[in-house]
């Protein structure tokens, strides 16, 4: 389950949606380091354990 960033948030099934390795951009930080992260299906909430930043140096060289 997956929960929306809209402004009266919900879950959602993730049947598959938001993969490991899926890159978003963060747009807003929520309190318990939560934060409202916007990837290509949409904006999501998500633990700031589920994610981590991308060096991009390293994904350049690759």
């Amino acid at each position: 389950m997956i929960k929306t960033a809209a402004t009266m948030p919900c879950l959602r099934v993730n049947s598959g949606l938001v993969k490991p390795g899926d890159v978003g951009r963060i747009v807003s930080r929520k309190p318990k380091d939560v934060w409202a992260v916007r990837l290509s299906i949409g904006t999501y909430l998500i633990d700031g354990k589920y994610f981590q930043p991308l060096d991009l140096a390293e994904a350049e060289h690759n």
